[in-house]
């Protein structure tokens, strides 16, 4: 495949979305269909242009092939990941799917990491290293705040309010908001500045971003991956792990503690919130998966 997105497209869904090898396999497989598609009907089309028009048409494409809506619905999984890869690497302001309908099928709860799991994940990180403390502080800003991988890697120092207890990232859409930050987090991000950082030899232009690599330049989304899978290994956590989990379990945790759906959807940053509303439903999912592991009679 001589497209020049196929190969990071390709480590987006293996590394930051985690997914398994015939899901990966499958998404490349639906990129491809589209690429087919605009080439065949859209002479010398570029990528970049793609629409809701284009996309309504390649809809109705797959359609016409008699494809039930749970694989259409999958195919355009597919394709919104790889848009969403596109506006992660800012190559697109906004992904095109988000303004079509697609066919509707049940969502899918998130994995989520228990406390205790957290700890253990913690435990496994070489505290005396300099990559130690500031993988420390990463793990402890994700989970404090929820924030996406995109979020932690652009997180500059002039976002850091920590005498107010908040600080400020860019979401989806260059969107601003304001997130409380937590006392750990917050001592964390304290130590690693004064211990760490200010002691490296940081590269031109790289000096607002927070998080820095051992060469002094930003840290990678795909190196924030390596670091927590690597953890979640060393602690034995058969779960599948990725920077997204700790955002998922900042959502549920609060959500199952009494928090405010309102309140935890503004910290996420949720345009709806439907969005919000899945981690709702986590609780009780739980406790039937606990009923079926473990009653006599399940």
């Amino acid at each position: 495949m001589n497209n020049p997105y196929f190969n990071g497209y390709k480590t987006y869904l293996q590394l930051e979305k985690g997914l398994s090898k015939h899901t990966v396999d499958a998404y490349l497989n639906d990129f491809i269909k589209l690429l087919h598609y605009l080439g065949e009907k859209y002479p010398n089309f570029t990528i970049e242009k793609t629409d809701k028009i284009k996309l309504r048409n390649f809809i109705l494409w797959i359609n016409e092939m008699g494809l039930s809506a749970r694989t259409q619905a999958r195919i355009m999984s597919g394709i919104r990941n790889f848009f969403s890869y596109l506006v992660e690497e800012r190559i697109l302001d906004k992904n095109p799917v988000d303004f079509i309908d697609l066919p509707k099928i049940g969502r899918k709860l998130p994995v989520v990491l228990s406390l205790e799991e957290i700890n253990s994940m913690i435990e496994m990180i070489d505290h005396s290293s300099p990559q130690g403390q500031r993988n420390r502080c990463m793990i402890e800003v994700l989970y404090s705040c929820g924030l996406r991988v995109s979020e932690l890697v652009n997180l500059k120092r002039s976002g850091l309010y920590l005498d107010q207890d908040y600080i400020k990232v860019i979401g989806k859409g260059n969107k601003e908001r304001l997130v409380p930050i937590g006392s750990v987090a917050k001592e964390h991000i304290l130590l690693y500045s004064r211990e760490v950082r200010s002691h490296q030899d940081i590269k031109k232009g790289q000096e607002e971003f927070l998080f820095l690599n051992r060469n002094g330049r930003q840290i990678s989304r795909v190196m924030v991956f390596y670091i927590i899978k690597d953890l979640a290994v060393r602690a034995g956590i058969q779960k599948t792990i990725s920077p997204h989990t700790f955002r998922h379990s900042f959502a549920t945790h609060l959500v199952d503690a009494g928090a405010d759906l309102r309140a935890v959807q503004e910290m996420l940053g949720h345009v709806s919130i439907t969005t919000t509303e899945i981690y709702t439903h986590l609780d009780s999912a739980y406790l039937k998966d606990t009923i079926i592991q473990f009653h006599p009679r399940a």
